[in-house]
This record gives C-alpha cells, structure tokens and sequence, in this order.
C-alpha cells in the first residue's frame, strides 16, 4: 500500500511544478468551480499508477490543479464509490496521495437525501458531524504508523474553524445554509421510507453514498477537513415522490453556484 501511495504522488510530483496544500472532492454539487479554476495542468485518473477510474454519470476523472480564490489548489474531479464494486482502500486511495503530497485542508461535497423535516430541496447542508454505516471502515486491517494512528480520534472529524468561516461567509453573501449530520451508507439503492425515519431518529439530517470514507482517511492522515451536502430529495414515512439520479443532478445543479461562492470564498480566506 505504501509502494503504491508513494508510485502514485512521485508520477504526480513530475508532471506537476508545484503541489498545492488544499484539496477539493468535487462530488455532485461542485462541478462547476471547474469553471472558476485557472487551471495549469490536468492528469486523467488512467494515467496514475494504481488510480482506480469513476464509473458514475457525472463524475469526469482527472486530477485539476491550479489557482482559486487567489490559492493553488488540487481539486479532484470525479470521485469512487463503494457500490461500485471498490474496496474501501481504493475508494480512499486519492485522499492518501493528497496527504503524501503535501495536503492538509481537505473540502468534500456531495448529493444527499434529506430527512431533517426543515430541509428542502436544493438546500445546502454544512456537514457538522457523520454516522457510519458502511458495512466495512477504510481502517480496517494492518495499520501503517506512517500514515496515522491505529485509533484516531473522531471527535472533530470536520473542522470547526473551517464551519463557522463557512458560516460567516454564508450569511454575509445571504446563502441559505443548513447544519446537519451526513449519514454514510453503501447504495447504490436509494432508501426506503422506514431507512429515512431510521436515519432520523439515530440522529442523521441527510443520508449519501459517499464522503465518509474519504473523510475518516482524512482524519486518520491529520488533515482538516469541511464537508458540504446539497439536498436533492427528500425522504421519509409521508414522503411519495420517487428520487432518481436525473432528479438529483437537476437539484444539484440549481444549488451550485451557491456552493461555489461558499467554497470559493472559504478557500481564499484559508
């Protein structure tokens, strides 16, 4: 794994003139800071050793990096999944080569459903804390001290210092944003009605199929991390609508300019 890790940020270290120490996921949500990038180089997923490449309509897959918000930046354009047949240390394999390049201020984003009964479509939702119910954590097995502790600490897994800039940020351009707890699951079924209460009573606001591996390996690698969710449906016990990805790419889409002048701006000001 290490072998790997290190074969991956040595062919990116020279193709690369500088690396940069903020990285951006863009899952569902973001993908249009694209366009706010000034981008000075582009490497596709292929070309990386031991890279895997995203399978899912509308995640391109390369690695972006250049400048934004007045900062160098790596972004990450086009993510993986569990349900895509991944193991865990794959699904996390980028975010362990951030880390080996120099990373330590990590943004995530991603589509989710709501069951918070204040939500509603299109909302932004400012990530304060996850539940984990991957069937399988990406720590699981041999521990490498160079990469983290055997048990890293969960309590702060996304930065409070980075959520109340975020905040600041939202109120002062007037952008709606909720707070809430993101509840990891595999998919790539959408849930159940009964799986939405569920979710809410233990203590979730939104539920997606991504970012909470990512975000414990993150941790474990001592990386700060922000995470934002887009609400694209709603579920729930009262709720008849029947969610698809189309319908949640068109949410999504509506909500991205918002996300982005938030994520912009924070950037800037790290």
């Amino acid at each position: 794994m290490i072998q790997k890790i290190n074969e991956a940020a040595n062919f990116i270290r020279n193709q690369v003139a500088e690396l940069p120490n903020v990285a951006i996921i863009l899952g569902t949500g973001l993908g249009e800071l694209v366009n706010h990038i000034e981008i000075k180089k582009e490497i596709d997923y292929k070309d990386i050793p031991s890279m895997p490449v995203s399978t899912v309509e509308g995640h391109s897959g390369k690695l972006i990096f250049g400048n934004l918000g007045g900062r160098y930046v790596m972004a990450m354009q086009g993510r993986f999944h569990y349900y895509e047949g991944y193991d865990m240390k794959q699904v996390t394999f980028p975010v362990r080569v951030m880390k080996a390049l120099g990373v330590d201020t990590l943004f995530v984003s991603n589509a989710a459903g709501g069951m918070n009964k204040e939500f509603r479509v299109g909302d932004i939702m400012i990530i304060t804390d996850h539940i984990n119910l991957f069937p399988e954590n990406p720590l699981r097995g041999k521990n490498y001290d160079e990469l983290g502790p055997r048990f890293p600490a969960m309590t702060e897994a996304y930065s409070h210092e980075l959520i109340k800039m975020a905040d600041d940020i939202a109120s002062e351009k007037g952008i709606r944003v909720m707070h809430g707890v993101y509840v990891g699951t595999a998919g790539p079924t959408f849930e159940t009605p009964a799986e939405y209460e569920y979710f809410r009573v233990i203590g979730g606001d939104a539920v997606g199929m991504s970012t909470v591996p990512e975000v414990i390996v993150a941790n474990h690698a001592g990386m700060r991390v922000f995470g934002v969710s887009v609400i694209t449906d709603l579920g729930g016990k009262d709720i008849t609508d029947v969610p698809t990805h189309e319908e949640v790419q068109k949410a999504a889409v509506k909500a991205q300019p918002f996300m982005t002048e938030i994520i912009k701006e924070l950037v800037g000001r790290l």
